[in-house]
């Protein structure tokens, strides 16, 4: 299994298209990854190798391109992009595939669908992997209205505010819809609470990278969930510590004692 890019399928949910791909072993345990904002499946999990390592240690791998990202649908109504609604969508990949439940890892903003995936759909959800965001998720992660208005700039040059900048950056690597991309950014940061944080009973990994700035501590959250443990990334920040190694083998140990449970 390399670095490349696996084939991609379609399906329609929620009127939508939603890209996705589902790799590795058809008979090993699944698990779904859910990538972050600006990103995609591709950037997120193939390029940086998860696909590969995941693949290897012999898992069924799926992973979709959220709503407003690389090949789904990507709608300019902000009203569209509610985490429970793009954790719909996910659920909805599940159930197409005939999957009743599976392992759950995302990064960021996929983080945060990934947690609305478990209290909304937590039938379908073994355990979780919290990357790039930690108590944020609780408290909030500061102020993003920025980022809309950098991705709606004119060009990078226009954009003076330091974090709109880095995804601005990013989402002109990516060739991202930019107009999909500000109406995702101004709804899809919804909260969650801490009564309902507590009520995820699944084990779960948070991985936060020492370096950032951006998720929050992975300790404060872990401490709010029945059956969660943080982990540091050393030395990385939000968008280096999603392909560490230090995290790839945090997660493969974590998935082992959850398959030996």
């Amino acid at each position: 299994m390399d670095l490349n890019p696996p084939p991609f399928s379609h399906f329609v949910h929620d009127g939508l298209e939603i890209a996705y791909f589902d790799e590795g072993d058809p008979s090993g345990d699944p698990i779904l990854l859910i990538h972050g904002f600006a990103s995609s499946a591709n950037v997120n999990w193939v390029f940086p190798g998860w696909l590969k390592t995941l693949g290897d240690a012999g898992y069924r791998v799926i992973a979709l391109d959220n709503r407003g990202h690389g090949a789904s649908s990507k709608p300019h109504d902000a009203s569209l992009y509610h985490p429970p609604q793009m954790a719909g969508d996910a659920a909805a990949l599940l159930q197409h595939l005939g999957i009743g439940e599976a392992h759950v890892m995302g990064y960021s903003m996929g983080a945060r669908i990934s947690a609305f995936l478990a209290l909304g759909h937590p039938h379908c959800v073994r355990s979780l992997v919290f990357g790039g965001l930690g108590i944020g998720m609780v408290t909030g992660v500061g102020d993003w209205d920025p980022i809309a208005g950098a991705l709606l700039a004119p060009s990078l040059e226009d954009v003076t505010h330091e974090r709109g900048r880095m995804f601005r950056a990013f989402a002109d690597q990516t060739r991202s819809d930019r107009q999909a991309l500000a109406a995702c950014i101004s709804t899809s940061r919804d909260l969650i609470s801490v009564k309902d944080i507590g009520l995820i009973e699944v084990p779960a990994l948070i991985g936060v990278g020492t370096k950032d700035d951006i998720a929050g501590s992975a300790e404060e959250l872990a401490a709010l969930m029945p059956h969660a443990k943080a982990l540091d990334i050393p030395g990385r920040d939000h968008m280096l510590a999603v392909g560490d190694r230090v995290f790839k083998k945090a997660v493969l140990e974590f998935l082992a004692e959850v398959e030996r449970r």
